[in-house]
């Protein structure tokens, strides 16, 4: 009884910040979208880089942009993890080899960070603070620089122009990560997260054996970490370690710190576009997925019917802190992975079929509630172009979304991008399985050991992050496989985005008619969440059935 109020008074908590975060923080987005005017420090970064901060971009010269920036980034993160041994502040750490240097560097740049590896022993600090965090701040600035021109894409009219990739990035890097990570880190630190530059240090444990703990600069890439929606941990257990997620408090603040952006967007699009009520149904049909896969995952941890120990124990504990106990490891685990964020601070192997399955089936969503930062709300709006064309197809009549007619050209792209990950996830999953010697990476056999690979391909072209943790995936086949399925997850989707924003911003607006579809009432919010479903649940069924329903039925 006391667990379940605990876990009520924790929601209820988190929903009442999240809330209350809503409307300040999307519209302050919105201002730095707009505002035409450039801070001083904005400015040397233009200046520096021969950037004209007040050209337009076309949409195929903004996609160059984002495309030409991540692979300079991915070529410099490889080279860093390739030389980290001759870096200060190495602590002894070996080169990366080039296998997992080139599938760590595709992870951090596409905002996936998956990692093969154990932080705290193969990597120096130099590296986790100028590598990867520096990463974890321009990744999530790129997804929402792309969501910012796709909502321009809706407000403008008869123009091939969508913004300045290079403005909106530094913008959102100056004006919003940089400020709320350095606040966040600090009330971090007042919990108990680690922020020093300590090498290992040798203890001796109870039992009288020896272990050694390395510190390090924790809390500053902790706050990036959830806020961006990365989930790379300094640490190999993640948000599970002590001296990442100390307390139920801390945890607590993780969780809405990886929540309070990609929330927070949807206000963003109501205001860019001028009408407040499209963000309030878009973000809706968010809090509806997430709340609903909340309480699935809750329910399956709380009456685990797996085991007789499950029911002693009041549920499913394997794999989970008993610090923070099952109410929060699955609000956490449910957030994580509708999200694009990965971070874990309990084993998503050890949960039930359902609770499991249903991870699974959150990244299968495209991490569309409420998603990555940035990337959920632009997958999310594409969802929505395919409901308003089929509400379309319903009445007999062109389908129109905030005054712009849905043509055959826009759905060709909107398509594109819908198809795109589950074609990387079923072709990687299919691949891994049909070779012989990827399957002995696996370390459980039948349905819960294809779940294990059914899960590495999602979470990699979904850019989550997460694993299951029963699939040995550093090897060389599943370092370039995974890398690639980050890469074409990430970036081919973006090209159908932008596209998508160049041609509607070439367009003439239409006016509003009594035929015209409200996409701001209680109806159109429904039927968006009936679109996600029914499109994931026809797209992934069969593997789902074959991995983590096969399971739970077998059971």
């Amino acid at each position: 009884m006391t667990d379940t109020l605990a876990g009520c008074l924790q929601l209820l908590a988190l929903a009442g910040a999240l809330v209350l975060s809503y409307r300040p923080l999307g519209d302050y987005l919105a201002w730095i979208l707009t505002s035409p005017s450039h801070w001083r420090a904005e400015r040397l970064f233009y200046r520096a880089g021969g950037v004209d901060p007040d050209a337009d971009q076309r949409w195929a010269v903004y996609l160059t942009g984002v495309l030409a920036f991540s692979a300079v980034c991915v070529l410099s993160l490889y080279g860093f993890l390739r030389l980290q041994n001759h870096l200060p502040l190495a602590l002894g750490t070996p080169q990366m080899d080039a296998g997992q240097a080139f599938n760590t560097a595709a992870s951090f740049v596409t905002n996936t960070n998956w990692q093969s590896y154990s932080g705290e022993s193969a990597l120096g600090h130099l590296v986790q603070m100028t590598g990867l965090a520096v990463q974890n701040f321009v990744s999530a600035a790129v997804g929402i620089a792309v969501v910012a021109a796709l909502i321009r894409g809706f407000t403008r009219t008869r123009t091939d122009r969508v913004g300045n990739f290079w403005v909106d990035l530094t913008r959102v890097v100056v004006r919003v990560l940089l400020p709320l990570a350095f606040v966040f880190a600090l009330v971090l630190v007042t919990t108990g997260v680690v922020q020093n530059l300590h090498s290992g240090q040798e203890l001796t444990t109870i039992a009288g054996g020896h272990q050694t703990i390395t510190g390090g600069p924790v809390a500053s890439q902790e706050a990036i970490k959830e806020l961006g929606t990365n989930g790379g941990g300094f640490y190999n257990a993640n948000s599970a370690h002590p001296f990442e997620n100390p307390t139920a408090f801390s945890n607590l603040i993780e969780i809405y710190l990886l929540l309070v952006i990609a929330f927070s967007l949807p206000r963003t699009f109501g205001r860019m576009v001028g009408d407040n009520r499209q963000g309030y149904a878009i973000v809706s049909v968010m809090v509806l997925i997430w709340a609903a896969s909340v309480a699935v995952i809750t329910v399956n941890e709380l009456h685990s019917t797996s085991s007789t120990a499950g029911h002693a124990a009041g549920g499913m504990t394997e794999g989970k802190e008993q610090r923070l106990g099952i109410w929060a490891s699955a609000l956490f685990a449910a957030s994580t992975t509708l999200t694009s964020t990965g971070a874990v601070n309990s084993a998503h192997d050890s949960y039930t079929p359902g609770g499991g399955g249903t991870t699974i089936f959150n990244m299968m969503l495209g991490e569309i509630a409420p998603g990555g930062a940035g990337s959920g709300l632009y997958g999310i709006l594409v969802l929505a172009v395919v409901a308003v064309f089929i509400a379309g197809l319903m009445v007999g009549r062109t389908p129109e979304y905030l005054g712009k007619k849905l043509r055959g050209k826009e759905i060709k792209f909107a398509s594109l991008y819908i198809l795109t990950t589950p074609t990387v996830v079923l072709t990687g999953a299919g691949t891994a399985m049909a070779l012989r010697g990827e399957r002995t990476a696996m370390l459980n056999t039948g349905p819960h050991g294809f779940s294990e690979v059914l899960y590495a391909f999602t979470s990699a072209a979904n850019n989550n992050g997460s694993a299951f943790a029963g699939l040995s995936a550093d090897t060389t086949w599943y370092n370039t496989a995974l890398g690639l399925a980050m890469l074409f997850g990430r970036f081919l989707p973006v090209v159908f985005v932008l596209a998508l924003a160049g041609s509607l911003a070439e367009q003439q607006p239409v006016p509003v008619t009594a035929g015209t579809l409200p996409t701001h009432r209680p109806q159109f919010a429904g039927l968006l969440a009936a679109v996600v479903l029914i499109v994931v649940g026809l797209t992934y069924f069969p593997a789902l059935a074959l991995g983590p329903l096969a399971e739970g039925l077998r059971r």
